[in-house]
């Protein structure tokens, strides 16, 4: 496994996760934007900006979204009001999935803040098989001081897989694409959508 770019110390095995691929670890925006061209994902258009084409989703996919019912969130969250629930059997067999998925995929981490103010803040790290993902997450969460890298330490975590196709009668949802969120393993996984805002929803949510 190569690791290119300034790791954490806490690195994905706190997750579990035997990822064997090279590991991008908070990169820049060039770097990310030369990734995604040297991987097809998209081209620069005139003038430099970078384009992208999200497949069948091109934007939110409002009934693949699950919130897990436990003690944490059964008297809290509003189910069935657009919060639809999922069990921690179903969650913890996806997850499972999603960690084997991995397997010797290249990944992009991007250690990040959610919030301004250092009071109010949280930590996020954002692990996505996609370069413009990594960039597209970077511009619109808080970035740390490069000094502040190494001993950085996440509280939640966004894995995103475009690639990842859900079972519906396995995983508990509805589709090949979802959106889980657990509140008590602080994990959000994403799947099934190249749609990039799917990120930016969970993270208002943490």
């Amino acid at each position: 496994m190569a690791v290119i770019g300034t790791q954490s110390k806490h690195g994905l095995d706190i997750l579990g996760v035997a990822a064997t691929g090279r590991q991008f670890w908070n990169l820049g925006t060039a770097p990310l934007v030369e990734e995604a061209i040297r991987r097809n994902e998209g081209l620069l258009a005139k003038d430099g900006p970078f384009v992208v084409a999200t497949g069948k989703h091109t934007g939110r996919s409002a009934s693949d979204k699950f919130t897990v019912k436990d003690t944490l969130t059964e008297n809290s969250v509003w189910f069935n009001n657009g919060n639809k629930p999922m069990s921690p059997e179903h969650f913890e067999t996806l997850a499972a999935d999603f960690m084997a998925h991995l397997g010797a995929r290249d990944l992009f981490v991007q250690d990040l803040y959610g919030g301004s103010q250092p009071e109010h803040r949280i930590n996020v790290r954002v692990i996505t098989e996609y370069a413009w993902h990594s960039l597209f997450i970077r511009t619109l969460l808080v970035r740390p001081e490069l000094a502040e890298l190494a001993a950085y330490a996440p509280e939640y975590t966004i894995i995103d897989l475009p690639s990842f196709k859900a079972d519906p009668a396995r995983h508990g949802c509805l589709t090949e694409t979802v959106i889980a969120l657990n509140l008590t393993r602080k994990l959000i996984l994403i799947g099934g959508t190249a749609y990039a805002g799917e990120m930016k929803s969970p993270c208002s949510r943490c």
